[in-house]
């Protein structure tokens, strides 16, 4: 992986006492909390004030971005490229500035290496370790995601896959795009899961863990494609643990579930809008008015305090 934007997996980021943050800019803001392995909801008002947290340990904050596309143009966003740097002035306008940042996949839009090129020039000024999976735009040239892994792919397992530790959470890095068959679900695949079943047996229950991929872990629209048709055997893997964050990107909206110990949340893309599961003939981008595609695009942040579960995760448009 680049060095520059992201520590080696495996190697512990050890900072600050363990408040998770996640902020995601979407629509109307929204921060959730990691309490008791569940996330809820708070204002971004509330999220953001005077060091945000009521007196309590600062916190330690991550970033999700996700979707930025690069290299898009169409008529659902001409300047997909722009967008993406508003949502970098977003980030570095925080008050707090995350300890690491996570990419939930389609880096580029058709995994060309001028458009990598170009996404590590928009990010390259964020001042924290940014962490990539792939998702299957970045996956779409003949050496199957070979381009991805050129410029990403350094100290991953497999096609990408990887885990590392930052102070006392556990963060776990899947691929589901490498299998993927065009309208089908995702796929983990025997290696990818037999992998995550070792990387997870050493953890006590007690270690929050976040797990994040391109393509939901969850079935959200199986016509459409959307979920993976392997995750129950990850999700089973992860059934001891008392407070498990899912993140992904792909369908470029907000949506949530809770199952048990594990909530699931998809983030907005910072490129283009897509519709509501069966609102349309098929997924792609969404053209809306120039002035709504500001509060349907955006990113997410976390939080997490030591000694509570629930993951905190902000939503926050680029408008």
């Amino acid at each position: 992986m680049d060095h520059d934007l992201i520590d080696p997996p495996g190697a512990g980021l050890n900072r600050r006492g363990m408040l998770m943050r996640c902020a995601g800019w979407a629509g109307t803001a929204a921060l959730y909390t990691m309490t008791a392995g569940v996330a809820s909801s708070i204002s971004l008002d509330a999220a953001l004030a005077a060091n945000g947290y009521g007196g309590r340990t600062k916190p330690f904050t991550f970033l999700q971005i996700s979707d930025t596309h690069i290299g898009f143009d169409k008529a659902a966003n001409p300047n997909a490229r722009g967008t993406a740097l508003q949502a970098v002035e977003k980030i570095k306008a925080l008050p707090q500035k995350p300890d690491l940042i996570i990419h939930t996949g389609d880096i580029t839009h058709l995994s060309k290496d001028e458009q990598f090129d170009d996404a590590r020039q928009i990010l390259s000024d964020l001042g924290a370790p940014i962490f990539y999976v792939p998702g299957e735009h970045d996956f779409l040239d003949e050496g199957q995601g070979k381009a991805f892994l050129a410029h990403h792919g350094q100290g991953t397992i497999g096609t990408g896959w990887y885990s590392f530790d930052h102070d006392g959470v556990h963060f776990v890095a899947l691929n589901n795009v490498a299998n993927l068959k065009p309208g089908g679900m995702a796929h983990l695949g025997d290696d990818q899961l037999a992998w995550l079943s070792k990387d997870l047996a050493g953890l006590a229950s007690s270690t929050p863990v976040v797990v994040f991929g391109h393509i939901p872990l969850w079935t959200v629209y199986e016509q459409w494609g959307w979920g993976t048709d392997d995750s129950a055997q990850a999700l089973a893997l992860l059934q001891r643990f008392g407070s498990v964050t899912v993140l992904n990107g792909h369908i470029h909206q907000i949506i949530q579930k809770v199952e048990g110990n594990v909530t699931f949340h998809s983030a907005r893309s910072t490129a283009y809008p897509q519709p509501a599961p069966g609102a349309a003939p098929s997924p792609g981008p969404f053209k809306v008015p120039a002035e709504q595609l500001p509060h349907m695009l955006g990113i997410r942040t976390a939080h997490f305090m030591r000694g509570t579960q629930p993951i905190a995760l902000i939503d926050q448009s680029l408008s």
